[in-house]
């Protein structure tokens, strides 16, 4: 079932079902106020002995923007308070060539003011970026090395990461500099996907932080089995209990962006996406993963269009990942949303 709640400053939203209607799904306008005071007395201080993620009463805490764009970013950036040290990774995705990737004059500003390093892993399907110097040469082609530095995390092999409470995966394979960096930010094209349904933050720390032998084991469920005809809901259950040991490794040094523009039901590890057939919403940001991606699934019910995309998270199941996360204490489908916009 989904419901939104809706109050003057932000937005309480707990996640919709897995067979809502699209009917049922009503458009949430972006609040007018521009009180700041009020934004800031509902934010936790995400370094709180309490809780690694900004929180209120109603659930975690998503910042919204309608504005995408490198200004737009930052600002949603900015909203979170976050102090990030030391070397930090920006982790994305660098797309298969002719795909629907973040562009470099997108998070370019953002990235360098964090310093970054640009961080992925290769692939476990083929492609251009099944392998190292073929990644090094997409993530050059697609303007990223002009950016920052890039590092593709497996090209030395794995790290083991261990997973607690998961119903599928004792071990989770990231790439071998993984644990190089002090702080990750995560930034994520929100978009459809043509096996878990839709990709957003959980996705990319785990499918995407996993090395190219992390991403088969996912994609098993654990089993070591074929990745392409294991279990549907095992494999996403292992998405959210492999995002789950990258957490609980980072102990709170990761937060997590999501850009919601060019909304096709195919990611960016296809070549050749579908042309997105719904508008672009806006930019999202958050300390909890699971209430990231849960505000960006309900934007997308409540979209006049969002027909496509909906179909496409329903026929794979997708929801079933969010509520793995919350199961195993990845985060909560329960947030505020506070827009930013004046």
């Amino acid at each position: 079932m989904l419901y939104l709640l809706m109050a003057t400053l932000a937005l309480s939203v707990s996640g919709c079902g897995k067979n809502s209607e699209t009917e049922d799904a009503k458009s949430t306008p972006v609040s007018e106020s521009s009180d700041l005071q009020n934004q800031e007395e509902v934010r936790s201080d995400p370094a709180s002995d309490d809780s690694t993620n900004a929180a209120s009463d109603t659930g975690a805490i998503v910042y919204m923007t309608a504005d995408i764009s490198e200004k737009g970013l930052m600002d949603v950036y900015e909203a979170l308070g976050a102090t990030p040290s030391g070397k930090i990774a920006v982790k994305i995705s660098t797309g298969e060539p002719g795909s629907n990737y973040l562009k470099p004059e997108l998070i370019g500003g953002l990235v360098q003011s964090l310093k970054g390093t640009i961080v992925e892993c290769n692939t476990a399907y083929g492609g251009s970026r099944a392998n190292t110097a073929m990644h090094y040469q997409v993530a050059e082609d697609h303007g990223y090395t002009e950016i920052a530095d890039v590092d593709i995390q497996d090209e030395d092999g794995s790290m083991t990461l261990p997973v607690s409470g998961g119903d599928n995966l004792t071990e989770n394979y990231v790439g071998a500099s993984f644990a190089d960096y002090d702080y990750y930010v995560v930034l994520s094209h929100f978009k459809g996907h043509a096996m878990a349904g839709f990709g957003g933050a959980i996705k990319n720390i785990s499918i995407g932080l996993a090395s190219s032998d992390g991403k088969a084991h996912i994609h098993s469920g654990g089993t070591g089995g074929n990745m392409w005809g294991g279990d549907q809901d095992a494999f996403l259950e292992s998405m959210a209990e492999a995002a789950k040991s990258v957490t609980d490794y980072l102990d709170g040094k990761i937060l997590y962006i999501n850009v919601m523009n060019r909304l096709s039901v195919d990611c960016d590890c296809d070549g050749s996406p579908a042309e997105p057939d719904m508008h672009d919403i806006g930019i999202l940001a958050s300390y909890d993963p699971a209430a990231l991606d849960q505000a960006c699934v309900d934007l997308v019910y409540s979209a006049k269009d969002g027909k496509s995309m909906i179909d496409r998270i329903e026929s794979r199941n997708g929801l079933h990942t969010l509520e793995q996360a919350e199961k195993i204490g990845l985060g909560s489908r329960e947030y505020e949303l506070i827009h930013i916009d004046g």
